[in-house]
C-alpha cells in the first residue's frame, strides 16, 4: 500500500508511520513547508492548499493533524486554535481529494468526545452527539470530511480514545510523578476513561486500511473502559509506586480551566463495537496488561 499520513511527526502518526514501513508500504508524509525528499508531500491546512498531484497512486489518506487538546489551560484563543485546526485542515484535505481523478480514501482522525459525558452508560457508535465544547468540535471536525463524502469517497472516521504511551500523550506527561509517588486520582475518580494503548491505535488504523469495506465512524478505543481511579490504581502498579494524592476537582479547575470540566474530569464510556464485530483483535485489552506493556 501507499499511504500519505498528516500529523505524521505526532505520537500516533509518527508511530503508524513507523509501523507502515517497517510491513514494506510506502508512506508519504504531508509537511507545511517546501517538501525535501519524495516522501514529503507538501500542504498548507489554513490556505486550502494540497500538491494532490503527489497523492495519486495512494491507497489511502489518513489526516491525523490538529492542535493538542491537552493537558493546557483552555483560554478563548486556545479553544478556537482546537477547533480551527481540525475544521480546516480537514476540509482542505477532504476538497483536495474529491477534487482527483482517482482520489484515495480518507481516514480521518475523531474523537470520542463526540459522545461528551456519557456518565456511567457505555455508548457504540450509534450514539447520538453529546453536548460541551469538545462534542461541538467533534462534530464541525467529522462534518468537515463532507467534500470527500459527497464526491463518492470511502470516509472513515476514528473516534480515538486517550492513547495511551510512555514517549508522550496524556500517560507520557503523568508518568515521572506517578513515578515520584506523587500520582493520584483526578477529582472523584468515577468519571470513566475510554483508552486505547499505542499498538492497539496503530493496530487498529492498519486493519481499517486493509478492510475498506468499513466506512463511517469506528470507536478506536479498548473494550473495557475505566473509572480514573481504577487507571491510577493500575499505573502504581505497573510501576510499584502508591497513588495516595488526589487532584481535588476545584484545584484542576483553578489550573486548567476548561481542560478540567471538558474532559479531565468528564466520564466517557465508549465501546469499540464495530472494530469488535469486524474481527479486530486487541494487543492490550485490559488497563492492566496494556500499562505493564507500557511502563
Amino acid at each position: 500500500m501507499r499511504i500519505a499520513i498528516t500529523g505524521s511527526s505526532g505520537l500516533v502518526g509518527s508511530a503508524l508511520a513507523r509501523s507502515l514501513r517497517a510491513s514494506g508500504h510506502d508512506v508519504l508524509h504531508l509537511v507545511r513547508r517546501p517538501a525535501r525528499t519524495v516522501s514529503e508531500v507538501t500542504w498548507d491546512p489554513g490556505g486550502g492548499y494540497v500538491d494532490s498531484g503527489r497523492l495519486a497512486g495512494c491507497t489511502a489518506v489518513v489526516h491525523l493533524a490538529g492542535a493538542s487538546i491537552g493537558p493546557a489551560r483552555w483560554t478563548a484563543r486556545y479553544k478556537r486554535r482546537i477547533r480551527d485546526s481540525r475544521a480546516s485542515g480537514t476540509r482542505t484535505i477532504a476538497a483536495a481529494l474529491a477534487a482527483m481523478a482517482e482520489p484515495p480514501r480518507l481516514l480521518s482522525g475523531s474523537a470520542v468526545g463526540f459522545y461528551g459525558d456519557t456518565g456511567n452508560h457505555a455508548v457504540t457508535e450509534t450514539a447520538d452527539p453529546g453536548q460541551g465544547f469538545l462534542a461541538d468540535v467533534v462534530v464541525l471536525w467529522e462534518g468537515s470530511t463532507a467534500p470527500a463524502a459527497d464526491a463518492g469517497i470511502p470516509v472513515t472516521l476514528l473516534r480515538s480514545g486517550i492513547v495511551l504511551a510512555a514517549e508522550g500523550g496524556l500517560l507520557g506527561t503523568v508518568l515521572p510523578l506517578f513515578k515520584a509517588g506523587l500520582g493520584g486520582r483526578l477529582g472523584s475518580g468515577t468519571q470513566y476513561i475510554s483508552w486505547v494503548a499505542l499498538a492497539d491505535e496503530v493496530g487498529a488504523i492498519r486493519f481499517l486500511l486493509e478492510h475498506p469495506e468499513i466506512d463511517g465512524p469506528v470507536n478506536l478505543t479498548a473494550p473495557e473502559p475505566v473509572t480514573n481511579a481504577a487507571y491510577t490504581a493500575a499505573i502504581g502498579t505497573a510501576l510499584g509506586r502508591p497513588t495516595p494524592l488526589p487532584v481535588p476537582g476545584f484545584a484542576m479547575r483553578a489550573a486548567l480551566g476548561g481542560f478540567a470540566d471538558e474532559a479531565a474530569l468528564v466520564s466517557q464510556r465508549a465501546v469499540p463495537q464495530r472494530l469488535l464485530d469486524a474481527g479486530y483483535s486487541f494487543t492490550a485489552p485490559d488497563i492492566g496488561s496494556a500499562l505493564s506493556d507500557i511502563v
